[in-house]
């Protein structure tokens, strides 16, 4: 019978270890989840922010581009 109780309180004693262990993974994988969901959503802004500054660019040089044609073409018809 002591065999018995003392296997039992083994077995008791393993399987609370088992769910704590159980516990803290689970916990772990919870923030795992969060920080690769926030890493995601980083990647995602700065590839947008990028794009975006880089249609600012091409905008502007567009922008530059267009008024300098249209200044040299008014200038020419003006003097032609």
């Amino acid at each position: 019978m002591l065999k018995m109780r003392q296997s039992m309180a083994q077995l008791e004693e393993e399987f609370r270890h088992h769910i704590v262990q159980e516990r803290m993974d689970s916990k772990r994988l919870s923030r795992d989840v969060v920080v690769r969901s926030r890493r995601r959503n980083i990647l995602r802004q700065r590839k947008r922010s990028s794009m975006r500054y880089w249609l600012l660019v091409a905008g502007l040089v567009a922008t530059a581009v267009g008024v300098t044609v249209a200044m040299f073409e008014t200038l020419y018809l003006l003097l032609g």
